[in-house]
């Protein structure tokens, strides 16, 4: 049985590593270069499985090499794969990615053969949604294919989450269909146009919102809810190599914990963790945790 359902993203991360920020024209020396897995989908899919989670893709992916290996590495990773569809003719998404040497990131995507992904390809994975706990989406993916997702999985009681990232303005007619969101600060600001954080996620609450969990880096992450008072729950300082699919990981380490059906200060203490660890090395995917990982380092945070 499939425990979490991915509307998946999918590209390869082309990081380069400079000591600061480009000005507009500036050519720097990059210290390192390397060429990663990525896509939010697919990132928060792997973190969703390393936390003990049977993960299903519902993606679209291109030819060449780089498609290749996407399917090499969610085979490795155990996820489901049956209704991952590969144009023959179409590019694979990119991510070139600058990383700082704070850690801190900037990051363009081209979405190449996922931009293709229609609701007709979700509808063909109806049983694989309708059968699991959790069903999650970004922005990264056709808002067409993520909303048809919803409605499905509603329909049989699943819980979607969507991650609203990268930020755009979203139709009125998705919040009724998101039981979890989790946007970062900048993010929440920007879908409510708000600049108070709960002024704003409680106005996404009233447009049929379930709950809000706003992401707040080292400051650990916030629940909104409506009628009830916001739970803040703690970060954790680390030594950071680089941010990249932080995020991701909080946002696959989540629904992999929801669909454990773990309390709401379990589950939010547990995506903590997993994003924190997964800070400490390069690229999005080589850091992320198991779930023994977390639960050890919990342990050992707590002595």
């Amino acid at each position: 049985m499939t425990d979490v359902v991915c509307i998946a993203s999918w590209n390869v991360d082309l990081i380069a590593h400079i000591p600061a920020p480009l000005a507009r024209g500036q050519t720097l020396l990059a210290q390192h270069f390397e060429r990663q897995p990525g896509g939010k989908g697919s990132n928060a899919a792997i973190a969703a499985a390393r936390q003990g989670a049977q993960v299903g893709l519902v993606a679209r992916i291109g030819a060449e090499d780089f498609g290749q290996m996407g399917l090499d590495l969610w085979a490795c990773e155990g996820i489901d794969t049956r209704h991952v569809v590969r144009a023959q003719t179409e590019s694979n998404g990119t991510a070139l990615i600058l990383v700082y040497a704070d850690g801190d990131n900037s990051i363009a995507v081209y979405p190449g053969a996922g931009s293709g992904l229609l609701a007709s390809h979700v509808q063909d994975a109806q049983a694989m949604i309708q059968g699991a706990h959790v069903v999650m989406a970004s922005c990264e993916v056709p808002l067409a294919a993520s909303m048809q997702a919803f409605r499905l999985a509603r329909a049989q009681g699943v819980t979607t989450l969507l991650n609203p990232a990268p930020a755009m303005p979203l139709p009125d007619d998705i919040w009724p269909l998101v039981d979890v969101l989790t946007p970062n600060e900048g993010e929440l600001h920007a879908l409510a146009n708000e600049t108070n954080t709960e002024h704003a996620a409680r106005q996404l609450l009233a447009r049929g919102v379930g709950a809000v969990v706003v992401t707040r880096g080292a400051n650990g992450c916030a629940l909104y809810r409506p009628d009830e008072a916001p739970l803040m729950v703690p970060g954790h300082a680390m030594q950071v190599a680089d941010t990249i699919g932080a995020g991701d990981t909080f946002t696959g380490a989540l629904a992999a914990a929801l669909a454990r059906g773990e309390a709401w200060d379990t589950a939010l203490r547990t995506a903590n963790a997993a994003a924190a660890l997964s800070t400490q090395a390069h690229g999005a995917v080589a850091a992320m945790p198991s779930h023994q990982d977390v639960v050890n380092w919990l342990g050992s945070q707590s002595q």
